[in-house]
């Protein structure tokens, strides 16, 4: 099965990075100084569906995709999706960019670029390991000219080791997000890319 498939300004890189830690591998749950989840995001959708749609509203969704589509499948878009998490997530802690790169929306890219040269400039490395395979479900579909953007909700285990300046360090979390995903319908490229996390409830 293949795999699915934000340049930012420096006066809002340290938001950025900011994005980038507290939402990707966040901890279910916020404490009362935490602050609130902010999205990575490119773009705007009109949407086909309301952000907790009905089943028939969602059927509505994913048959309008299918009709550009008829290949659009919602359980293989959901096992290739849960792939390309898992994916990046790796990718990411390992600073493997070229894993990244065909994953994700080129903007986004840049933005995780710039997470890990911060991350290498402090002689930082991490790792994770999933401690148990991620649960995907599906969230939404909508359709925006000739843009599909689908939405997962995963949840995951993971353990995250880490080696810096203060020595190493391990720590075990549960995380809830939403990845959206974007496909242009008249491409031959059938692979989706990430153009958007965001933390969610558990």
């Amino acid at each position: 099965m293949q795999v699915l498939e934000l340049i930012v300004p420096a006066v809002i890189a340290a938001i950025i990075l900011f994005q980038l830690y507290a939402v990707l591998g966040r901890k279910v749950g916020r404490g009362p100084n935490d602050a609130p989840p902010m999205a990575v995001t490119v773009g705007d959708t009109t949407r086909l569906s309301s952000p907790a749609p009905a089943k028939s509203a969602t059927d509505a969704a994913v048959a309008a995709v299918k009709a550009r589509d008829p290949s659009f499948d919602v359980g293989q878009f959901l096992q290739g999706a849960k792939t390309a998490y898992q994916t990046i997530v790796t990718a990411f802690a390992a600073g493997d960019r070229a894993a990244l790169k065909p994953l994700l929306e080129p903007t986004v890219m840049q933005t995780f670029e710039t997470a890990i040269e911060a991350r290498e400039a402090e002689g930082r490395t991490e790792s994770v390991d999933f401690l148990h395979p991620p649960r995907a479900d599906f969230e939404d579909v909508s359709l925006s000219g000739d843009l599909a953007r689908a939405s997962v909700r995963f949840l995951a285990e993971l353990r995250n080791r880490g080696k810096g300046p203060e020595g190493e360090t391990v720590d075990d979390r549960r995380t809830a997000e939403v990845w959206t995903f974007e496909r242009n319908l008249k491409s031959r490229n059938p692979n989706w890319t990430l153009i958007h996390v965001d933390a969610a409830e558990a």
